[in-house]
């Protein structure tokens, strides 16, 4: 199979779908791999790096998606790329469908076939092609929610850790998944006080059991997030339903009660957002204020920390792209139900339930369109 790597042209966003590494494993595997120029140079790899093991050059994203059987990207594709995708060809990133209308639609009328990152399900009921970058991003939130903290952000001029005499902030992390967990692990490491609200009983009793009274963990109800988030300086967003656009959890009403500088990070924006004054925004321009709270709404988290998150993102797909690669993805997709659940979109088809329920398309199942 023919595999083609575009460079990626989202806002800020530096990550490369297959790293060098992956390149070799598929190169060994007896596959061909085409790279658009430059694709892997704002993570440090040089074309010379892919070249050396045997990949072929190519000088725009049009000669990718033009040779290429599939297309392995990492952000969800563009207006003009989606406008090169093909019949047949398989389209293998994130998509986060349920929040783009427009993107869906794009790749329906395609005809492409689009498997998403971030519904490739496990044996554990996870997320495995998601939870590497929400592991980054969990622990990005909490950078920057310090940094937004300061007053010339916008924020409270406080310290996360306080120093002796002086009061920690108060961080609330809505959400004791994988985002979640990330994020509360980093603000207890900077001392802060820390509450994680989830409506899982168990979910908050493993918390409970891996960070002992050092954290604080909550029942989630419309009390108590109204409490907690009211009172404290920093919110972390990181509540996701796979599939589908995030529940608005905090209304503007809470925001228009917090403290002024009190500043709330939205991981959960590529789905729409759990906070209800939330916009989507990009690292060129981070954050905006509403009722004298700063709002930190970036898209692609991870994309900041590129280097780390395409590391960290190929350890995870790599096995599925050679599945896709030696199978062809009709076999591949039979033979693993939990790569069939990241099928989203088949030759004009919507392919998984939530996001045609949110968009209010006609939902064809998998098993129908993979015969």
């Amino acid at each position: 199979m023919r595999i083609g790597v575009p460079k990626e042209i989202k806002v800020h966003e530096y990550r490369v779908g297959l790293v060098p590494a992956s390149v070799r494993e598929l190169i060994h595997n007896g596959h061909e791999v085409v790279v658009e120029q430059n694709a892997g140079a704002g993570v440090g790899f040089e074309d010379s790096d892919f070249a050396a093991i045997g990949a072929k050059i190519l000088p725009s994203a049009a000669d990718v998606f033009e040779t290429a059987d599939m297309i392995i990207k990492v952000k969800e594709p563009q207006t003009s790329e989606i406008s090169m995708l093909r019949q047949d060809q398989v389209l293998f990133t994130y998509l986060h469908l349920a929040a783009e209308p427009e993107q869906t639609q794009g790749l329906v009328d395609s005809g492409c076939v689009a498997i998403a990152y971030e519904t490739v399900t496990d044996d554990q009921g996870g997320l495995p092609l998601l939870a590497p970058m929400s592991e980054v991003a969990g622990r990005m939130s909490i950078q920057v929610g310090a940094l937004c903290l300061e007053k010339e952000k916008g924020g409270k001029g406080i310290l996360l850790g306080g120093v002796p005499g002086v009061p920690v902030a108060k961080v609330v992390v809505l959400g004791g998944g994988v985002v979640g967990t990330n994020a509360a692990r980093m603000a207890m490491g900077l001392e802060a006080s820390v509450t994680v609200i989830d409506k899982s009983l168990p979910r908050l009793n493993e918390l409970d059991m891996q960070f002992g009274p050092t954290l604080n963990t909550i029942y989630a109800t419309m009390e108590t997030i109204e409490q907690y988030v009211i009172g404290a300086d920093l919110v972390i967003g990181a509540v996701l339903i796979p599939g589908a656009t995030a529940p608005r959890l905090v209304t503007k009403d809470m925001i228009k009660q917090m403290q002024k500088g009190s500043v709330v990070v939205d991981v959960a924006i590529d789905q729409g957002g759990c906070f209800e004054t939330s916009k989507p925004t990009t690292h060129a321009d981070p954050t905006y204020i509403v009722d004298d709270v700063v709002h930190y709404c970036v898209t692609n988290m991870p994309g900041a920390v590129a280097r780390t998150s395409a590391r960290a993102l190929n350890n995870a797909t790599l096995p599925f792209v050679i599945d896709l690669a030696n199978k062809g993805y009709q076999q591949a997709l039979k033979d693993d139900p939990h790569l069939m659940n990241g099928l989203n979109i088949h030759k004009g088809h919507v392919t998984y339930e939530a996001v045609a329920l949110d968009l209010s398309l006609e939902y064809v199942p998998p098993a129908e369109v993979i015969a």
